[in-house]
């Protein structure tokens, strides 16, 4: 992981650089361009033009930006790009009570549309204390329902210094399979990638207690960069659609 440091005595210039494709997707590009070519040349060019425009849908799908992370051991960061959508006190999910404890916990909920990056990132840097998948049904990612119907894996990661955050991957209508990139044991930067939900979905973080969320509802998070919350701080903020 690179730092980045920007000194009063120095000026960094930084480039704008095309994504790169995750690993992941680059056989379903090639899918999606194989299909494409012998649609074009074979049996329409006009429906080969619209296949085309397909393929290039999903290389943008699985697009991996670098993200520029602050390093900080009291900020949490977004784990997903996406729309603020929930902010709600709940227990935590019954798969994380043994690790983060009982009581309550704000939940942040990061909802991916399709057009969104979906490399999800961690939201600390610590050690990946538990991994938790659970099968189940892909209804709207948007809907609260979706923390306890839908496919989902729950994450916790241990800090340093013994505080632990949770977070959720929870597949969508269209997602079909949740990755994670990350063992039980590993550990992480925070920022660093640590998995993928294909095709929209919705990421839940859990803030420890007496941590408020930085976010608003209806703002948008950029996983690894967005800062959701500074441990130990409740800024009670308050928002304004306009």
């Amino acid at each position: 992981m690179a730092h980045l440091e920007n000194p009063d005595s120095q000026l960094t210039a930084v480039k704008w650089r095309f994504p790169s494709v995750h690993p992941e997707g680059r056989k379903y590009v090639m899918i999606a361009a194989g299909i494409a070519l012998l649609t074009y040349w074979a049996i329409s060019q006009f429906v080969g033009w619209l296949l085309i425009g397909v393929t290039i849908w999903v290389a943008a799908f699985f697009r991996d930006p670098i993200r520029t992370t602050p390093v900080s051991p009291r900020l949490i960061v977004a784990p997903a790009d996406g729309l603020v959508t929930m902010i709600t006190r709940v227990p935590p999910p019954p798969e994380l009570r043994a690790t983060l404890g009982e009581g309550e916990f704000t939940r942040v909920s990061i909802f991916m549309s399709v057009f969104d990056v979906h490399i999800n990132r961690s939201p600390i840097a610590g050690t990946v204390r538990r991994i938790a998948y659970v099968p189940g049904k892909f209804v709207n990612a948007d809907l609260d329902k979706a923390s306890e119907d839908n496919e989902r894996q729950h994450f916790v990661v241990e800090a340093p210094d013994g505080l632990k955050v949770g977070f959720t991957q929870i597949a969508g209508l269209v997602a079909r399979r949740i990755l994670s990139f990350v063992a039980e044991g590993d550990r992480v930067g925070a920022g660093e990638r640590i998995g993928l939900i294909r095709f929209g979905s919705r990421v839940d973080v859990f803030l420890p207690a007496g941590t408020g969320s930085r976010l608003l509802l209806g703002q948008r998070a950029i996983a690894g960069e967005t800062v959701v919350a500074e441990l130990g701080v409740d800024p009670g903020l308050a928002g304004a659609s306009q």
